[in-house]
């Protein structure tokens, strides 16, 4: 069920609504959740700040209004003393808890914007996720996480050096690639999926790998994933239709040959038990 009706929410591609589809992940651990409440603080937040923009405001003066407005008034913020709680995932969470972690308050800035008029993206900056506003004269680079605030390109290298652990001249031109809808609940489901499987919440690990897989179908290291988490739920069918697509995707993988061995042994186990 929930997947059948996360793959109809995402079956517009890059025109997908990017909230609902976001609420619907929310389903993992809210499966009866009602998206409208949320989706109605989303327009609340939005007539709130609407009154705050002139009708001839420049785009950095409106999305400066709208930043302090969320970030300050409201109080939305990153989450991190507890970065790693599954809840900074959930946008409903994120929206009555006003925290999160930098995709999901990145979600709520953009979804905001979006009902003002304004255009900003999301940008998947390497271990950090960032919004962009195009402005008049040029973009400008937001950070949800803190704040809301601008960040220069000075600061953007000082990050993307420490998150790679090494000194590089200059930024990558695909540090900075924009994000559309279906690389923002691919990125979110990837950080979900992590968080559960440090838990060890393997329920709701098979939830996100199967909705992740709705979204990149042919990544065989999720495939693969998924299978293994079938696995260790008994679902023996399930993970060896899994365990034999990863081969079908990655059959030069360096571990295929476990994987052929791995197939007959649960092969014969599910032979043995039916």
């Amino acid at each position: 069920m929930l997947r059948d009706d996360f793959t109809a929410l995402v079956a517009a591609g890059e025109e997908s609504d990017l909230a609902r589809c976001a609420l619907a992940i929310a389903r993992i651990a809210y499966p009866e959740l009602d998206p409208s409440p949320s989706l109605e603080q989303l327009d609340a937040l939005a007539a709130a700040v609407r009154p705050r923009l002139s009708p001839t405001a420049s785009p950095e003066a409106a999305s400066a209004a709208l930043t302090g407005f969320l970030f300050g008034d409201c109080g939305f913020h990153g989450n991190q003393e507890e970065y790693y709680d599954p809840r900074n995932s959930y946008l409903n969470d994120v929206l009555e808890r006003r925290t999160g972690i930098p995709i999901s308050l990145s979600v709520v800035l953009i979804e905001v914007g979006r009902r003002l008029g304004l255009r900003l993206e999301g940008v998947g900056f390497p271990g950090h996720f960032l919004v962009r506003l195009a402005g008049r004269r040029s973009s400008v680079l937001l950070d949800p996480f803190f704040g809301g605030r601008p960040i220069v390109e000075r600061e953007l290298l000082a990050r993307y050096r420490a998150f790679r652990g090494a000194e590089v001249a200059s930024l990558p031109p695909d540090a900075l690639e924009p994000a559309g809808p279906h690389a923002i609940l691919t990125r979110m489901l990837r950080n979900l999926l992590r968080v559960q499987l440090d838990r060890k919440d393997h329920e709701r690990a098979l939830l996100a790998a199967d909705l992740l897989l709705v979204l990149v179908p042919d990544s065989a290291g999720e495939v693969r994933l998924r299978g293994l988490l079938y696995e260790h739920l008994e679902c023996s069918g399930a993970a060896l239709d899994d365990f034999r697509r990863y081969l079908e995707l990655a059959p030069g993988a360096p571990d295929a040959g476990q994987m052929r061995e791995r197939i007959a042994r649960l092969a014969r186990s599910a032979a043995t038990v039916h």
